[in-house]
């Protein structure tokens, strides 16, 4: 490899780190003692956090108070007011220390989300009737709330939060179909900033509660290197194999996905190994990095650590999050195979092989080596499902086994190594507290995009709602299928500036009940899950959406490959993602709703699987051979049958308890196409699984 190709991946790296570094919370490196300023702010936020999930008692409303209180300090004394120079101030984009004015701002905005727990017993005694100093506060809190949502996820959030504010005053002068009684000054100052229906809404409180010590947790795996375990782990298991670096990217993914609530801190950890090794092997750099952002894309969705969102949907939905994990399963891992599935079909078209064995770390030893990171996740995992402990509780006791697990890790290396130990233990005390600081950092995001995303929601709320849902009703003509599409467009278009969350939360406080109401109209019964995840899964997926998709962009530079290509054949890959929704809305078995049984719920799974099989068969152009056009409504029809069996079921008249009939129609065309295929499969493509494990 050349000098020039060397510095060509070196600034790729960069500029990816660059891009992860900026949605993780990192903004400023200023010089001097003003370094340690942001870093004691974060801790002192982390040590907060595990305080009120262990001794500390204090109400909800405090707590959303001081969780905004932190973010918004952060943020300010983080984050330049302007990326460049602009009027020829500098301070205005200053990087390397903290202005003045910055501080001030910092304070201000602090104290003003402090107000609640200043002058609470005031409040509580004058609710719904503010005086004055409520209001200037109020508005004070609400523009610099937007100001800090800015500077850290974009303008996209608060444009659409302004908006909604606009049309809360100005609703009267609509026309009629979008016409709105509005609100006075006092209510929406009151709703948004005094009450925990707007900002201190359920968005920040799970934020407050339950997210910060998932994404804590998560901070302290990576600092103690579990994300480069899992890559490894993942390239010893599966990089002998077909198209094997590309497996081993979706499988390191989807276990860093646990970890990392970032798709593009997903890509910088796993794609900085993954994707030179797709391309080493043969794949094209387009479709290297596409497959990087597919597969870190969809971490998000894998139970049992899924997206802040999926905490929400717990709130909003009302149930525990064990049942979130049990409705989102099925279609997480039915779509990480299609996955598998899509790379096995690349490397098929291209002729791949895997890797020598000997490039690749030993299965066995890799697996002893990071065995200690299982165990808090094992715990967790414990917790969560079999006790079913709350997701606060199980999370603040993974912390604590992951702490004790850090503690020893560096000595026990140290004494292995015939090193110091002392040494070694300063070192574990202080990768804890930098853990801390990373966890508080990658949590400003979620703290300003769920608090941003409240002004929304309590724009709704003053009774928006029915209005929406009249409206969609009209624009989708009742249709419930247009309005899907409509929703799902919508996801995707609003995605493209924002984070996850944040989408979610926009998309499913207009559009979730409207799904519900409308398919009841016509009769169908979707579950309230099922609108909640529709939202939830195109929320992610805009995240690869082009032309913005942030996470595409990292991949490319990473494999100097075409952002916009990458990101339409991302998109591509995903397609096998984006019908789920569509399918898990008209049958819920898919989310398991009202599955009790082991059997029936593994027969759904596999049918799915094997329903997202064909549909990548039909998208991707490939079975065991290149399709003619003919199978393409066959692979379809396998789709249908292995996803929807209430709906062939329904359509040949079978009564809806025996729709799992139409499973064996499904397999035997799927047979039928294999038969046909087999003998167009190339020759001497792909590797034994002996020749992939080297013997073994």
């Amino acid at each position: 490899m050349s000098n020039t190709e060397i510095q060509e991946i070196d600034d790729g790296l960069e500029l990816a780190r660059k891009m992860a570094e900026e949605e993780e919370g990192i903004g400023r490196k200023p010089l001097g003692f003003e370094k340690w300023v942001i870093p004691f702010i974060a801790v002192t936020w982390s040590l907060f956090q595990l305080s009120i999930a262990s001794w500390l008692i204090l109400d909800s409303t405090y707590i959303r108070s001081i969780h905004l209180g932190f973010a918004l300090l952060i943020v300010f004394l983080n984050f330049p007011l302007f990326r460049k120079k602009k009027f020829g101030l500098r301070f205005l984009s200053a990087t390397k220390r903290i202005p003045v004015f910055d501080y001030i701002v910092a304070i201000i905005a602090c104290l003003s989300a402090l107000y609640l727990v200043l002058d609470f017993e005031g409040i509580t005694t004058r609710y719904g009737a503010p005086i004055q100093r409520d209001i200037v506060i109020g508005i004070l809190l609400t523009i610099l709330l937007l100001e800090a949502a800015r500077r850290v996820i974009g303008p996209a959030l608060p444009i659409i939060a302004i908006f909604f504010c606009a049309y809360a005053f100005l609703g009267p002068h609509m026309p009629d179909v979008l016409a709105f009684k509005g609100v006075s000054l006092n209510r929406f100052v009151g709703q948004m900033t005094m009450s925990t229906e707007g900002i201190f809404g359920i968005p920040l409180d799970v934020s407050a509660t339950i997210v910060f010590l998932f994404v804590l947790f998560g901070a302290m795996l990576d600092k103690a290197g579990a994300g480069h375990y899992f890559i490894q782990l993942a390239l010893s298991l599966l990089g002998g194999f077909k198209g094997g670096p590309a497996k081993a990217a979706i499988l390191g993914s989807g276990l860093t996905g646990m970890v990392s609530g970032s798709s593009i801190a997903n890509i910088v950890t796993t794609g900085t190994f993954t994707i030179p090794m797709m391309k080493k092997v043969g794949y094209p750099a387009t479709k290297a990095a596409a497959i990087e952002v597919a597969a870190s894309t969809d971490g998000q969705l894998a139970p049992p650590i899924m997206g802040a969102a999926a905490f929400i949907i717990a709130e909003y939905v009302n149930v525990p999050y064990v049942e979130v994990i049990k409705a989102a399963a099925i279609p997480a891992f039915a779509s990480y195979a299609a996955l598998f599935y899509i790379v096995h079909i690349e490397a098929s078209k291209l002729g791949l092989r895997g890797m020598p064995r000997k490039e690749l770390p030993v299965f066995f030893k890799t697996l002893l080596s990071g065995l200690h990171f299982m165990i808090p996740i094992a715990l967790l995992l414990y917790e969560l499902v079999v006790v079913r402990h709350s997701p606060e509780l199980a999370a603040f006791r993974a912390i604590g086994l992951m702490a004790l697990v850090m503690i020893f890790q560096e000595p026990i290396k140290a004494y292995i190594a015939k090193k110091p130990i002392v040494p070694a233990i300063k070192k574990a005390i202080l990768d804890i507290f930098a853990a801390f600081a990373s966890g508080a950092r990658n949590m400003v995001s979620v703290a300003l995009a769920t608090a941003a995303a409240g002004i929304i929601v309590g724009v709704v709320s003053l009774g928006l709602g029915g209005l929406i849902t009249e409206v969609i009703d009209v624009i989708s003509m009742g249709n419930i299928y247009l309005m899907l599409v409509i929703t799902a467009f919508a996801s995707l278009i609003i995605g493209m500036g924002l984070p996850t969350t944040a989408t979610y939360i926009v998309m499913a406080s207009l559009t979730a009940p409207a799904i519900v109401t409308i398919a009841g109209a016509q009769e169908w019964f979707v579950p309230l899950m099922s609108a909640h995840l529709f939202c939830f899964y195109f929320g992610i997926l805009a995240d690869d959406t082009p032309p913005v998709g942030l996470a595409a962009y990292a991949a490319a530079a990473i494999a100097k490959s075409p952002p916009i290509a990458t990101g339409l054949q991302g998109f591509m890959y995903d397609i096998r993602t984006a019908i789920l929704p569509f399918m898990f809305i008209f049958n819920s078995d898919l989310i398991l709703h009202e599955i009790t049984s082991w059997s029936q719920g593994i027969l759904i799974f596999v049918m799915a699987c094997i329903g997202n099989f064909a549909f990548a068969s039909a998208t991707q152009g490939w079975f065991v051979a290149r399709n003619r056009i003919w199978e393409i409504p066959l692979f379809l029809s396998v789709t249908i049958c292995a996803m929807r069996p209430d709906a062939i079921a329904s359509l040949v008249g079978l009564p809806h308890d025996q729709r799992y009939y139409v499973y064996p129609f499904a397999l035997i065309i799927f047979g039928i196409l294999y038969l046909l295929q087999r003998p167009r499969i190339p020759k001497g493509a792909g590797r034994t699984t002996k020749e992939a494990f080297g013997g073994f």
